[in-house]
C-alpha cells in the first residue's frame, strides 16, 4: 500500500506541487487564485455547451467546449512528442521537430490542393503520407551528416529549423501563395483531402486519432520489433552495438526519419484538420513544446500521451483563465515549467550518501 501512494506521489506531485505554486503566484500579485484556478480548471476541461459566465464583466458570451480545445491542442505535441522521445530512445536528440512540422506541413498543403481529380480514399492517405515523407527526408539529412561527417544532430537540426522555417515563409508568400487571400497562405486543400472536424471553432478533428494511435505504434516498434531492439541498443551504447554488429550509422538515419516522419505528420493533420492550408508560422512553437513533453513523458510512449494532454489542457485553460478572470495566461507557461523542473530534479537527483562535502 505504500509502494502504491509513492508511486501516486511520484506521479502526481509534480504537476499538484507546480498548481500551488501558480496559485501562490496569482495570490501575491494580488489576483484571484481560486477563481483563476477554477477557470484554468473549467477551460481545460470543462464541456459546457450553451453555459454562460461574464466575460471581463463586459458583457456575456458562451462557453465553446474547452474538452475538445484541450484534444486539438494536445494533438500536434502528441505526434511531435513522440518524435522528439524516439528519437532520444535511440540516443539523438531532436531539436528540429519544428522545421520538420513546417516542412511536412507546407507538403500536405500542396498535395492536398494541386492533386485534384483523386478519391477521398486515396487523396486524404496520400496527403498525409506526404507529409509524414517530407518531415523524414528533412530529419534524415540531420541523420545522414551525423552518421557519415560526424556532425552533432543538435546543431544540423537547430539550423535545419530555421532553413525549413524561411523556406516555407518564401513559398508561402511567393509561388504557392493563394491570390484570393489577405494572409500568406496557400489554396485550401480539397475536399478529399480533408479530415473530419467538429464544427465549430474548436478545432477538434480526427487527427487526435491518428496521434493517439501512433503511441501504441511507437510502442510496438520499440518493444516488439528488431529495429526497435537495434534502436534502443544504439540508444544506450553505440559502442556496444557496433560490436555486437549492428549498422549504427544506419540506424542513426532510420531512428531520425521515424522522428521526422512523426512530426512532419503532426503539421499535416493540423493543416487537414484544422486549418484547411498552409498558413504562414501558424506553429506557435508545437515542434519546441515537443521537447519537454517528451521528458516529460519519461521517452515512454504512454508517458508522452498524458504529457500531451496535460500542456493540450493547460493552454486552452490559461486562454479562458485570462478572459473570464483578467490573469496572464504565461502563469501556465510557468506552471508547465515547474512541472519540468520537479520531474527533472526527481531524474537527476543525487542520492545523500553519494554526495560530496
Amino acid at each position: 500500500m505504500r509502494a502504491t501512494w509513492r508511486r501516486v506521489v511520484i506521479v502526481f506531485g509534480p504537476l499538484f506541487g507546480a498548481l500551488a505554486a501558480g496559485w501562490m503566484i496569482i495570490a501575491l500579485t494580488g489576483g484571484d487564485a481560486n477563481g483563476a484556478m477554477w477557470q484554468l480548471l473549467v477551460g481545460a476541461v470543462g464541456d459546457l455547451p450553451g453555459a454562460t459566465h461574464t466575460f471581463l464583466e463586459t458583457g456575456r458570451v458562451a462557453v465553446p467546449n474547452e474538452l475538445l480545445r484541450s484534444l486539438a491542442k494536445a494533438t500536434p505535441l502528441l505526434l511531435s512528442g513522440l518524435a522528439v522521445a524516439l528519437a532520444l530512445r535511440g540516443g539523438l536528440f531532436n531539436i528540429g521537430a519544428e522545421g520538420q512540422l513546417m516542412v511536412g506541413a507546407l507538403t500536405t498543403a500542396w498535395v492536398g490542393y494541386a492533386a485534384a481529380g483523386l478519391p477521398l480514399w486515396i487523396h486524404l492517405p496520400l496527403a498525409l503520407a506526404a507529409g509524414a515523407c517530407a518531415g523524414a527526408g528533412w530529419a534524415a539529412m540531420a541523420g545522414a551528416l551525423k552518421a557519415w561527417r560526424g556532425a552533432h544532430e543538435v546543431i544540423v537540426t537547430i539550423m535545419l529549423n530555421y532553413v525549413a522555417i524561411l523556406l516555407t515563409h518564401w513559398l508561402v508568400n511567393g509561388p504557392m501563395r493563394d491570390s484570393t487571400s489577405l494572409a500568406p497562405a496557400t489554396p485550401q486543400v480539397l475536399p478529399t483531402a480533408r479530415l473530419w472536424a467538429v464544427e465549430g471553432g474548436a478545432n477538434f478533428s480526427a487527427g487526435f486519432g491518428i496521434a493517439l494511435a501512433s503511441a501504441p505504434l511507437v510502442a510496438f516498434l520499440l518493444r516488439r520489433m528488431a529495429l526497435g531492439y537495434e534502436i534502443r541498443a544504439v540508444g544506450a551504447n553505440p559502442q556496444a552495438a557496433r560490436a555486437a554488429g549492428i549498422r549504427v550509422g544506419w540506424i542513426t538515419v532510420t531512428v531520425m526519419a521515424l522522428s521526422g516522419a512523426l512530426a512532419g505528420l503532426a503539421g499535416a493533420v493540423e493543416v487537414l484538420g484544422v486549418h484547411r492550408r498552409f498558413l504562414d508560422a501558424f506553429s506557435p512553437g508545437y515542434g519546441f513544446d515537443s521537447i519537454a513533453v517528451a521528458l516529460l513523458g519519461n521517452l515512454n510512449p504512454a508517458g508522452v500521451v498524458f504529457s500531451a494532454l496535460l500542456f493540450g489542457a493547460l493552454g486552452s485553460g490559461a486562454v479562458h483563465m485570462e478572459a473570464f478572470t483578467g490573469t496572464a495566461r504565461q502563469i501556465a507557461g510557468i506552471i508547465q515549467a515547474l512541472v519540468i523542473l520537479a520531474v527533472g530534479v526527481r531524474a537527476f537527483r543525487i542520492p545523500w550518501r553519494d554526495r560530496k562535502p
